[in-house]
């Protein structure tokens, strides 16, 4: 179970930080606006009313403690500069931000995010998902409870076929298309005697509690 820290808790933070603590997270919010804390107040760990501008709000945190920070004020683009720069000096160890446009993208980076989002139409599920799966490449979710996700074989896997592997029966995940780390090429006629190999990219279809699982996996 991880830590994160969401500030700001318009439609995209909301978003992020409901379906963080549906994944059973610890989700602590800090959002400024109280019309915008009902919507989020009894879906999260804790919520803090202030101005994440202010450098006392961020310093009654101990901000290290959180595995991600995630900037998502909607405002100005000045707004999320400083909770970033004080973000960074205070020792966040991932910090992610939500950016307007690329001239915003750009400034964000210099400052120090290690990660910028480009939000579209609600895609806070998605956003939330690749936080907690790290090693993930990419993801698509599909429903509330189902995704699409790009992953590098496992060392577990590798030098195995699928027979051997059982995936299904012991993760309930299906394989539908392997990316060769040898030619990059994609194959998508897969059978039980397909041997995984180190470096491939899986595609893998499944219930998000079992994709977790194996994308947690080295």
């Amino acid at each position: 179970m991880g830590s994160y820290l969401v500030i700001g808790a318009g439609r995209f933070g909301s978003s992020v930080a409901t379906e963080l603590y549906r994944m059973k997270h610890d989700v602590l919010v800090i959002e400024e606006d109280e019309n915008n804390i009902a919507d989020v107040v009894d879906q999260v760990t804790e919520v803090v009313i202030g101005d994440a501008k202010e450098e006392a709000v961020l310093s009654a945190l101990d901000i290290y403690s959180f595995d991600c920070a995630i900037v998502a004020i909607s405002g100005s683009i000045e707004d999320s500069i400083m909770p970033t720069i004080m973000l960074k000096e205070m020792g966040a160890k991932m910090i992610v931000c939500k950016a307007q446009n690329e001239w915003h993208a750009k400034i964000l980076t210099q400052l120090g995010a290690d990660k910028i989002i480009h939000p579209e139409s609600d895609m806070g599920k998605r956003v939330a998902h690749s936080l907690v799966r790290r090693n993930i490449i990419d993801s698509l979710v599909l429903s509330s409870d189902h995704s699409i996700i790009e992953i590098t074989t496992p060392k577990q896997w590798a030098g195995k076929s699928l027979a051997h592997n059982n995936l299904r029966r012991k993760h309930e995940i299906t394989i539908i298309a392997i990316r060769s780390a040898e030619n990059d090429k994609m194959a998508f006629h897969i059978n039980a005697d397909t041997v995984l190999q180190e470096g491939d990219i899986l595609t893998v279809i499944g219930a998000n509690k079992d994709l977790d699982i194996i994308s947690a996996m080295k």
